[in-house]
């Protein structure tokens, strides 16, 4: 059957490489290999101008933000096959509509693919994305009738997600709803705080994790917090899963009840989400994701998703994690030194959490001022932020998408200095051009992966 499987895929590749040919031939003239948007050329020019736009801003800019990464050539070609045309509705081999033979075996590779990668005892991969798998993880684990539904978790200020309970989430409307925070002068992880507020909010659910919080996160101490008060523990990897799996942070999954994540980020695969979870909990999981919050599953990105979790098993990918790690170490000393205080006082994975007031900015404006230099990044509140979460004191990097280009410690060394560069010289329009100047030139030297042409023309 894998065979079967093989020489359909090789012959739906075949196919493409016909039918992605424009019905305008002076689109297709002098060709030597497919171009995947001719056809899209020719149907909608605009839309192609500006993916080619996009493309061009892409390769020549710094991409900062850390929730972003670049996914191979293999996971983009996975995911624009004709997976995306079928419907598939149930789980695999329990299937609402027919057609699913090769489908199942699609959805089953990924899976057993993250058990291996992973560890993990169950595994659904049919999220849409980090968010709808938190839902669908705290409506699977508290009954409708349940007389405890109350969720602890990290709150939004001190790095936490919107899933984790925050006001605004539709996760404190179905839930009743608490946060903790960080250590007021450390700003780490505070466990005998976390323990006290646990043991008096009684929780039915303890979520750790975190997307802006620089450091290891002790999923052992977390577990042991939850044992003690009673509650089911779920850890939200989104941030570090492509960590976790090249062995530069512990795994959650040992500790957790139940571990969501998304499939891009660290993990560098496409824009989908997935959960993890022992054994027991394998059937209220997976029917709170379907059919409790979604329909059918995206299968080209599942397609996509295993793609990853196969790259993700190799040397490669470990050393990719590694100098993630590294790099994030170097530009944090660089940020120091330009006199930029760090959130936690620096960095142990992939992030990093600075307060751009130090230099006479908002967070606001210097992610702005970041933006006009070419470097991308995300203005973001930071511990006990006396500013708006609309224009915080803090700016959020991180080095996923720099190390997926191959840049190193050497090349941190100037992206830090530019950084301080653009804050300082926000207001001056030569600063500006002449730091994206510079970062376009670095930029240039370094082809993403995914990209296989290059770009003449700066955006």
């Amino acid at each position: 059957m894998h065979r079967i499987l093989r020489h359909a895929l090789v012959m739906t590749f075949d196919v493409r490489r016909v039918i992605c040919q424009s019905p305008r031939p002076e689109l297709n003239a002098g060709k030597e290999t497919m171009n995947p948007l001719n056809a899209l050329a020719a149907t909608d020019p605009d839309l192609v101008t500006m993916i080619a736009a996009e493309e061009a801003r892409q390769f020549y800019t710094a991409k900062l933000i850390p929730s972003e990464n670049y996914a191979s050539c293999a996971v983009m070609e996975a995911t624009g096959t004709v997976l995306t045309n079928k419907y598939s509705e149930g789980y695999a081999f329990k299937r609402y509509y027919e057609g699913q033979q090769f489908i199942d075996q699609i959805e089953t590779l990924a899976i057993e693919r993250a058990k291996s990668l992973f560890g993990a005892e169950h595994v659904n991969v049919q999220p849409y994305s980090g968010s709808p798998a938190n839902l669908a993880v705290y409506t699977g684990l508290i009954p409708r009738d349940a007389a405890n539904q109350r969720i602890l978790g990290l709150g939004l200020p001190a790095g936490g997600h919107l899933t984790h309970g925050w006001k605004v989430s539709a996760t404190s409307r179905f839930f009743q709803a608490a946060q903790y925070g960080v250590d007021p002068t450390t700003h780490l992880l505070d466990f005998d705080a976390i323990r006290a507020q646990a043991l008096e909010f009684n929780p039915a659910i303890l979520i750790c994790g975190a997307t802006a919080y620089p450091r290891v996160i002790d999923f052992a101490r977390f577990a042991e917090i939850a044992q003690e008060c009673g509650a089911l523990l779920v850890a939200d990897m989104a941030h570090i899963a492509g960590l976790v799996a090249g062995g530069v942070h512990p795994s959650p999954v040992p500790h957790a009840d139940a571990v969501t994540t998304t499939t891009h980020k660290t993990l560098r695969g496409p824009r989908g989400g997935m959960i993890l979870c022992k054994q027991q909990h394998a059937a209220t999981i997976d029917r709170a994701v379907f059919p409790g919050l979604q329909g059918g599953p995206h299968n080209h990105t599942t397609a996509g998703i295993a793609v990853a979790l196969k790259e993700a098993a190799t040397h490669e990918f470990r050393m990719y994690a590694h100098q993630i790690v590294a790099n994030s170490r170097a530009l944090a000393e660089v940020l120091q030194a330009e006199g930029l205080p760090l959130a936690t006082g620096g960095t142990d994975n992939h992030l990093i959490l600075f307060d751009a007031t130090a230099l006479g900015a908002t967070g606001k404006q210097a992610s702005k001022a970041m933006d006009q230099a070419g470097l991308e990044a995300n203005f973001n509140s930071i511990p006990f932020d006396r500013r708006s979460p609309f224009d915080p004191s803090g700016v959020r990097i991180g080095t996923p998408s720099l190390t997926s280009r191959g840049l190193k410690e050497a090349e941190m060394a100037h992206i830090g200095k530019w950084i301080a560069d653009a804050i300082r010289g926000r207001e001056d329009a030569n600063v500006l051009a002449r730091v994206r100047g510079e970062v376009f030139d670095l930029m240039a030297q370094f082809v993403p992966p995914g990209f296989v042409r290059p770009y003449p023309e700066r955006p």
